[in-house]
C-alpha cells in the first residue's frame, strides 16, 4: 500500500487528509498523481511541495516501492 497525506487546500480540495492506494510494481509518484487527479479534477494543480517517505522529490518518474508515504501541499500563507 502507498500512504498519500494532504494537507492544507489540497486536503480541502480532495476532502480528505489521507488515502491508501494500492501498490503495484513499476509504480511512479507521476503515476500516482496523475491517478488522483483523474479522481480529482484540479486538487493538484496547486500542489508545490511533495515529500516521499519525509524527503521533498522533484523528481515525479521516481520509482515507488511498497509501503511509501507521500505529502502533498500547496504553499501557505497566512500573517
Amino acid at each position: 500500500m502507498i500512504r498519500v497525506l494532504f494537507f492544507g487546500p489540497v486536503a480541502e480540495r480532495v476532502q480528505a487528509r489521507e488515502m491508501q492506494l494500492e501498490f503495484t510494481q513499476g509504480m511512479t509518484l507521476h503515476d500516482v498523481i496523475v491517478r488522483l487527479g483523474m479522481q480529482h479534477p484540479g486538487a493538484f494543480s496547486i500542489v508545490s511541495f511533495i515529500a516521499v517517505n519525509q524527503n521533498q522529490i522533484h523528481d515525479k518518474k521516481m520509482a515507488l516501492h511498497d509501503n511509501d508515504e507521500i505529502a502533498l501541499m500547496a504553499k501557505f500563507s497566512g500573517g
